[in-house]
């Protein structure tokens, strides 16, 4: 019968995936994904014992404001220059990025690089944003609604300033 490896033959259990200096801090990220587990299924708990619904199925609109609001939060945190300071300590700047945007790589190891790049990923702190968008919606509907729909309001005016900005190069602005 076949054993799933532990946590202390993790190491020899990787020791194939990539060289040990270009391997990605497995213990953090497996306590990450451990904390948002937690997290998401404490909430789901909470919400049943305090007797709050879950609806039966998430409205369009719903999806829409909850999608683009956490396509700009995490971009904001993981991108955006005036947000630099919150990632500073975990990462290294490369240069500048998209518009009002910083590139970054994590600096460090173990826990310091695993937090440098939850914190330079956009995709990946998209999940944990989505995650708390949606268990507001749960716990406060109304207040949840207006931040996202301040976020996403944001979403739309970035694409309306591109799309100025590249109109305003090709002499049409």
């Amino acid at each position: 019968m076949a054993v799933s490896p532990s946590l202390e033959d993790a190491p020899a259990a990787v020791a194939g995936y990539a060289d040990p200096q270009k391997r990605p801090p497995f213990g953090p990220y497996l306590a990450f994904m451990s904390i948002f587990g937690t997290l998401v299924s404490a909430a789901l708990l909470l919400a049943r014992r305090q007797g709050r619904e879950l609806p039966e199925r998430v409205s369009a609109a719903d999806l829409a404001l909850v999608g683009t609001a956490s396509h700009k939060l995490s971009r904001l945190v993981s991108k955006d220059k005036v947000t630099s300071p919150l990632r500073a300590p975990f990462t290294e700047l490369e240069g500048k990025g998209g518009p009002a945007e910083l590139e970054e790589s994590s600096r460090g190891t173990g826990l310091q690089k695993a937090i440098g790049e939850l914190l330079i990923c956009p995709y990946c702190l998209g999940l944990w944003v989505v995650a708390a968008f949606s268990i507001g919606i749960v716990f406060a509907p109304r207040v949840t609604r207006f931040v996202a729909s301040l976020f996403s309001a944001l979403t739309i005016s970035d694409f309306f300033q591109i799309a100025y900005k590249a109109a305003e190069e090709k002499g049409l602005g």
